[in-house]
């Protein structure tokens, strides 16, 4: 299989399928679109829990890929933040090719540490290793959270004629990974300032301040968008929520600096990683959008939900069907 994610028909058949045993204390589990699984405890009340994994890109004899521990961090955030849950605590699993240096462990640690204090999260443990089977460091980070405000991300309460709304800009994690990526290779096209520019979309992925505030403004249902684009998002949304939805492609919003970059690197952004955009469902689209507004967060209504099993992209006049999330973009770079 291609790296990434597997395939949708391949999780269902060989890994959700395979899932059997049931708790009670365990309210949501492993889905399709399912980022956090939520238990209930009698006596502590209800923690939320998500993952998330990946390998440094770059050779470890040149270790300058290293933020990706921030990525991985951010994105537990996200996935929290989108379920209604703020990140408390987390855990690290490293692990390690044979050539690792200690000084390779401690740039790693050191760029989780930053994104803890910035997020305010405290890494409660984990495990290190060393191991043949890796040619490159390979990081799982699993955040811990709780319900920060009642209410969150409740797909039951999706229904037809709901807007699609989606929050500042499609393919920034994306962007700014190819921007750092190929540098060289983007400055040889574009003036240093859109290349600088595009590489600063990192400090744009929190999505946590539009998830407090679309939960106050009563949000039907949120999913941050991260792997597999725009597209993979909105397909997971309608897949979780048993719902179609009809999305003008020209309402999505879009950064130039994203345009450009993609453009030069022959990348797809309605299938680039898209950390920092979240996609909410509202009974009032602009009531969401003047409340998002007020906290100066930038957000526009791309679509609405039906009440068939279509998946619409319009383009114009012209209509595609979206289809399951492909491998991400990222991952051909």
């Amino acid at each position: 299989m291609k790296i990434g994610k597997v395939p949708e028909n391949v999780l269902k058949r060989s890994v959700l399928k395979q899932i059997k045993t049931k708790r009670e204390e365990i309210l949501s589990g492993a889905g399709v679109g399912e980022d956090c699984a939520i238990f209930s405890f009698d006596s502590e009340g209800i923690m939320m829990t998500c993952m998330q994994t990946a390998a440094v890109k770059t050779d470890i004899a040149d270790f300058s890929d290293s933020v990706f521990m921030g990525h991985l961090i951010q994105r537990c955030a996200n996935n929290l933040a989108a379920s209604g849950a703020q990140l408390t605590g987390i855990m690290i699993a490293l692990t390690l090719p044979e050539e690792t240096e200690e000084q390779h462990i401690r740039v790693l640690m050191a760029d989780a540490e930053t994104k803890c204090r910035e997020l305010n999260v405290q890494i409660a443990g984990g495990h290190t290793c060393v191991s043949r089977a890796v040619r490159q460091p390979v990081a799982t980070v699993t955040g811990y959270g709780k319900p920060f405000m009642e209410g969150g991300s409740k797909e039951e309460n999706v229904s037809a004629g709901q807007d699609v709304v989606v929050s500042k800009w499609i393919g920034l994690e994306g962007t700014a990974i190819l921007a750092g990526r190929y540098r060289e290779k983007l400055l040889e096209r574009y003036p240093a300032y859109l290349v600088e520019e595009a590489a600063g979309f990192e400090h744009l992925l929190s999505v946590i301040p539009e998830a407090a505030t679309a939960i106050k403004s009563g949000v039907c249902m949120m999913h941050d968008a991260s792997e597999g684009g725009i597209f993979g998002t909105l397909w997971e949304l309608a897949e979780k929520a048993g719902v179609g939805l009809t999305i003008d492609l020209k309402k999505i919003p879009l950064r130039q600096e994203t345009v450009e970059v993609c453009e030069c690197c022959n990348v797809n952004p309605y299938e680039l990683l898209s950390g920092g955009a979240l996609v909410m469902v509202t009974g009032d689209g602009p009531g969401l959008l003047a409340a998002l507004e007020a906290e100066k967060i930038p957000a526009s209504i791309v679509g609405r939900i039906t009440d068939s099993n279509d998946r619409i992209i319009r383009n114009g006049e012209e209509i595609r069907f979206l289809d399951r999330p492909k491998n991400d973009e990222i991952y051909r770079q």
